[in-house]
C-alpha cells in the first residue's frame, strides 16, 4: 500500500493478552516512529473495526491465535475469503510452535508465523523485524 506523504502507517494488533500489546506497542514505539496502533482482542471486534467504513484499511495485521468468542484461525479465513480484506499482510505472533497450528495458518493465507519469543529483547527485536519487513522494506498494494 503506497503511503501519502505525513499519513501514518496503521498496524491492527488482533491480541486479547493485555500484556502482549504493551510488549507489540512498547516494541513498536521503540523501532520506529510514524506507526498507529490499533488493538482489539479478539476476531469479531477486528471485521468490526475493518468493516466500519469510517475505519482507514490498517497496512499490516498483526495476530495471535488464541482469543476468545472468534480466534485467530477463524479470523483468518474470515479475512483471507473477502475481496476487499485478503490484500492486508497479516502475521500470526503466537506462542503455539505446534505444527498443526503453523500448517493451519499457512494454508489460510498467512504472511507469515512467528513464534513469540519468551526472552523480552528477542521479543521486541522480532515485533521490529515484522514491522520493518512489512512496512519498510516490502512494496505494498497500492491504495485506491
Amino acid at each position: 500500500m503506497i503511503v501519502a506523504p505525513g499519513r501514518a502507517d496503521d498496524i491492527l494488533l488482533v491480541e486479547d493478552d493485555a500484556a502482549d500489546a504493551l510488549l507489540i506497542e512498547e516494541a513498536l514505539q521503540e523501532s520506529r516512529t510514524g506507526r498507529r496502533l490499533t488493538q482489539v482482542t479478539d476476531g469479531l471486534a477486528a471485521l468490526d473495526y475493518l468493516r466500519d467504513p469510517a475505519n482507514d484499511l490498517p497496512d499490516l495485521i498483526v495476530l495471535d491465535l488464541n482469543m476468545p468468542r472468534m480466534n485467530g484461525r477463524e479470523l483468518l479465513a474470515v479475512l483471507k475469503q473477502d475481496e476487499r480484506l485478503r490484500i492486508i499482510p497479516t502475521v500470526v505472533l503466537t506462542t503455539s510452535s505446534a505444527p498443526e497450528d503453523v500448517e493451519a495458518a499457512y494454508r489460510r493465507h498467512a504472511n507469515a508465523y512467528v513464534t513469540k519469543p519468551v526472552n523480552l529483547d528477542e521479543f521486541t527485536a522480532a515485533v521490529s523485524k515484522i514491522d520493518m519487513f512489512y512496512l519498510d522494506m516490502a512494496t505494498r498494494f497500492p491504495r485506491v
